[in-house]
């Protein structure tokens, strides 16, 4: 409620805020180049800096950021969590058309609210190469809800990130082409051959029969994880006995971070800028987007305790050192049990591609499910592990005490616990509209969606002032969504009634319902997305509109803008591949959107009698599995065969490969194994069957392709993967025999 009165002294009283003080910041946007793992690499950094300046504003406040683009692109600056006029919110083609390249815009607003924030850039994959930073918005000293204790101790504000040395584009595009390098460069490729080493061969065989790729919990590799732009820090000012209030902003682009503390406790006190009631954990993972605020207290001098921040694929670490003098620090987190995990995601889906819905214990935040989805294994697991060590540091590290539980002893946060010091109910009388959303997604071809429909397939979310909004939220998809709402706050119905929690980011796991509320007492139009920066380019997003709102001064066009909007998340993405083979050179070129591939492959022989072939087909994805593309061909081959030599098929029909040029209307769907079924007529009559799948996982490395169709054609081949884009392959062609060769892709 003194959220809503602050807007309508905003909205009616706009004298009121004259005598407010002005606080000013100047952002030069400019591109930088960084060595964060031994190489140089192109960022981006605000005032000469990565992460972004932290942006300090007391409540009542006016913030006046003037933002200058000295990019060769557009920029934008969202402010996380922030309730303001919609068109300062910061979303390109939403609410502000973007900042062009040498020019200047100006957010102006009022600061009605406090707690922990953020802010990062909403064009683009900028976010992922150094446009992040703290938000912190203190409280009035006479404020009510002034904590004692908690408001006036000494507080660091910290912005977790992750570096990748791969421009994001094209780590948008290796996501979207099913490429399985960063696996291998992460450990996680859950071959055969692992499969059989771990003893979970029918579990591997189990998950491809319901046609699903290996399990992971992130999906990219990443370099280097940093806190404040740097992979280690110290904060030797603090003492034996201080207590310390560390306001964690999650800056990632994707990654999930488990905090673990070497001085006992952690004590969590706000989430998503909002109090909370205090509560004391031993660990927690804070989500995509994320914010919590926790207090942690030095035990004794001279020594200097690790708050580590593991990513949730548990690949790398950063930390954090708090006092000054030996090093305690914490247990490692073990690795996770990549089958163990893949045996229960294929108990959860079912064979029509669609998670089991387990019923009220397990959502509605009535069950940890972080407990469920990675159950930790013993702590003696990880005996044969080595202790990190600091070699940069003279000083000795005390590995005498490293606080290891049994899991039945360790306590783990999660949003049950959550309590608002305050009622955060909503008004009793207002209407109630009811929503609910699905969230959907194909791992396979890299598309996700709500409702199996991406941003550029709907149109926007109708909603009406002084209305209560309640959303059913169930994630119909193997990987976690942190949800994200612009604008507004939202209500977790937890189990802690009048007394939810209030947040702008829920992380709802696989097969996990949760239900949220929201008032809206607000206006204009606001995003509603998953923060996952690759999931959301990819599709999984909506716009709340409000009806009858004023109209944005800074969208003179605001139909064709949203057009862009929309067309944002649904690009063409490229790729290619070609064998530089002994016996010939075959390979394939393909563009593929959310619903639409057109694609050529081709092989060239090196002799007549080998000849060339090239077939170009154009299809659509149908269904939510995406299983099933129909599409329109065009074949083209030669070959020279001996005189008036024709070629017979499974089926009687004869044909000839010498300068044949042929149309043709076929499917492709995915069977069970992922093996690819084709079925084509030709427009002579000529009818072909074909199954092939070309990304058998044999080994970490080691990948086997075959082929083998109604014309009795057939190939069979290896690939050893040598890097990101090289090859090494043998195969052999009913057509051009055995060959050797070099696989480059693209």
């Amino acid at each position: 409620m003194k959220k809503a009165l602050y807007i309508i002294l905003i909205l009616f009283f706009p004298t009121t805020i004259i005598a407010q003080k002005v606080v000013r910041y100047d952002l030069h946007v400019r591109d930088t180049t960084v060595n964060f793992t031994g190489k140089e690499k192109r960022a981006i950094a605000v005032n000469g800096q990565i992460p972004m300046p932290t942006l300090t504003f007391t409540e009542g406040d006016i913030a006046e950021i003037h933002v200058y683009n000295h990019l060769q692109e557009s920029t934008s600056l969202h402010w996380h969590g922030l309730f303001l006029p919609n068109k300062e919110d910061g979303v390109p083609h939403l609410t502000q058309m973007p900042i062009e390249p040498n020019s200047e815009f100006v957010y102006r607003f009022p600061i009605i609210q406090s707690g922990t924030h953020w802010y990062h850039s909403h064009s683009g994959l900028q976010e992922q190469i150094g446009m992040y930073g703290s938000m912190i918005l203190m409280k009035k000293k006479d404020d009510p809800t002034f904590r004692k204790g908690i408001d006036d101790i000494p507080q660091v504000p910290i912005v977790l990130s992750e570096w990748t040395n791969y421009k994001p584009e094209n780590v948008h595009r290796m996501l979207h082409n099913s490429s399985d390098w960063f696996a291998i460069k992460k450990g996680t490729t859950q071959s055969y051959a692992e499969a059989i080493r771990a003893g979970h061969f029918k579990t591997k065989i189990n998950n491809e029969w319901k046609r699903m790729l290996a399990m992971d919990v992130s999906d990219i590799y990443y370099d280097k994880f940093l806190i404040n732009g740097q992979n280690e820090r110290q904060l030797p000012h603090f003492k034996g006995g201080d207590k310390v209030r560390l306001r964690i902003s999650n800056g990632g682009a994707s990654s999930y971070f488990w905090m673990k503390y070497a001085g006992g406790k952690i004590t969590v006190v706000a989430n998503d800028g909002n109090d909370v009631e205090p509560v004391g954990v031993d660990r927690l993972i804070i989500g995509v987007s994320e914010t919590y605020d926790v207090i942690v207290t030095i035990p004794e001098e001279n020594t200097s305790y690790e708050f580590l921040f593991t990513p949730e694929d548990r690949t790398n670490s950063a930390s954090i050192y708090i006092g000054k003098g030996i090093k305690q620090l914490v247990s490692p987190m073990p690795k996770l049990k990549y089958f163990e995990g893949m045996k229960m995601m294929n108990n959860m889906m079912n064979m029509d591609g669609t998670m089991d819905d387990m019923g009220m214990d397990m959502s509605y935040q009535k069950m940890d499910m972080n407990a469920v989805m990675y159950p930790e294994s013993s702590p003696n697991s990880s005996k044969g592990e080595e202790m990190k060590t600091d070699k940069d540091s003279k000083m000795k590290m005390n590995h005498s005490k490293r606080n290891v539980k049994n899991d039945s002893d360790i306590v783990t946060l999660n949003y049950g616990m959550l309590k608002s010091p305050s009622a955060t109910t909503l008004p009793k009388e207002a209407p109630v509209r009811e929503l609910k959303f699905e969230l959907t997604g194909n791992m396979n071809r890299y598309v996700w969606s709500m409702d199996n429909v991406v941003l550029s397939e709907t149109d926007k979310i109708l909603i009406k002032k002084d209305e209560i909004v309640r959303i059913t939220l169930y994630n119909n998809s193997m990987m976690r969504h942190p949800m994200h709402l612009h604008g507004h706050d939202f209500r977790v119905l937890n189990g802690q009634g009048d007394y939810a929690p209030l947040k702008n980011v829920l992380d709802i796991m696989p097969m996990e319902t949760d239900l949220i509320e929201f008032e809206a007492n607000a206006d204009g139009d606001w995003f509603f997305h998953c923060h996952i920066l690759y999931h959301m380019m990819a599709g999984m997003n909506r716009v709340f509109s409000y009806e009858n709102s004023e109209p944005n001064p800074y969208l003179p066009n605001k139909e064709k803008a949203y057009k862009k909007l929309q067309a944002e998340s649904n690009q063409l993405h490229f790729m290619a591949q070609n064998d530089f083979a002994t016996n010939g050179n075959d390979g394939q070129a393909m563009f593929q959107n959310a619903r639409w591939s057109f694609g050529t492959e081709w092989r060239l022989g090196y002799h007549d009698d080998h000849g060339y072939e090239s077939e170009t087909h154009i299809g659509r994805y149908i269904g939510k599995n995406q299983w099933f593309m129909p599409f329109v061909g065009f074949d083209a081959r030669y070959r020279k065969l001996g005189h008036n030599e024709v070629e017979e098929n499974l089926f009687g029909q004869k044909s000839t490969k010498d300068k044949r040029l042929q149309f043709s209307l076929g499917f492709d769907y995915t069977l069970p194994m992922l093996v690819i079924f084709q079925a084509e007529m030709y427009h002579d009559g000529n009818f072909r069957l074909q199954l092939m799948r070309e990304d058998i996982p044999l080994s970490q490395r080691l990948r086997m392709a075959f082929m083998v169709n109604t014309d009795k054609e057939y190939m069979a081949g290896l690939k050893y993967i040598v890097g990101k884009n090289v090859g090494i392959t043998t195969h052999y062609d009913s057509d051009m025999g055995i060959g050797f060769g070099v696989n480059l892709n693209y």
